[in-house]
């Protein structure tokens, strides 16, 4: 069975994935999840947070052969460690995720989006990160979700340090080179439905798959969300 390592998205962490880690064990893989710098119980100040720390973090998380989930913003940060160490990463996936061009900040992607605009980013009072608004929050990431858990899931989330949204990757196509799966949440409201199809819109068909709900499917659909990594990853 594969060794999965789950990625999260701007101000999320581990614990986003609380209800698809037992899933995937339960069909015999080896998954977990982490938390990347700044984030979740990481301690590290957003001053000191980059696209490189993102990067290392989950390089250093990977194992010889492991498939690399990122959600939305994670799509740089597993995109990015597969440059640094592709021989050990045996698939990505991107779920509503920001696949990078070279050259490409995520805060330019999400300014040129095609679909509906982008939630404004607020900063914070000492400049370090930024945030979206908590009307967003509750509108845009958990509007399909359980209200019980949309509510907790709103205390958790965190401002993103502001380096990582305005640092442009240099690519080698080293990560391209891998198998890479996508997996479309047709009612997303924070990168638009037209923008994840438009980054895989040249993949084999069979390595994209949909799902019938909004950005934050680790808890409107955590059950279909674990079957369609855990295909991906035995394929």
């Amino acid at each position: 069975m594969a060794d999965i390592l789950l990625v999260h998205g701007a101000g999320h962490g581990a614990w986003c994935w609380e209800r698809v880690l037992p899933l995937l064990t339960a069909r015999g893989h080896a998954a977990r999840a982490l938390d990347l710098p700044g984030h979740g119980a990481d301690a590290t100040p957003a001053r000191d947070v980059s696209l490189d720390t993102y990067a290392a973090a989950v390089a250093d998380a990977t194992g010889p052969r492991t498939v690399l989930v990122g959600h939305s913003m994670g799509g740089y940060s597993i995109t990015l460690a597969a440059e640094r160490a592709p021989e050990r990463v045996a698939r990505l996936i991107y779920v509503a995720a920001h696949v990078p061009r070279d050259g490409v900040s995520v805060g330019a992607m999400r300014a040129d989006a095609p679909g509906r605009p982008a939630a404004p980013l607020q900063p914070t009072p000492d400049g370090t990160a930024v945030r979206f608004a908590p009307a967003d929050v509750a509108a845009r990431f958990y509007d399909d979700c359980p209200p019980e858990t949309a509510a907790a899931a709103e205390q958790r989330i965190c401002p993103e340090p502001l380096a990582p949204v305005r640092e442009a990757p240099r690519l080698s196509g080293r990560a391209a080179g891998l198998p890479r799966s996508y997996i479309v949440c047709t009612e997303d409201k924070v990168v638009a439905p037209e923008h994840q199809r438009a980054m895989c819109t040249d993949w084999p068909a069979a390595d994209v798959a949909t799902l019938p709900c909004g950005h934050s499917p680790f808890y409107a659909l955590p059950y279909r969300l674990a079957l369609s990594i855990a295909r991906m990853a035995e394929d």
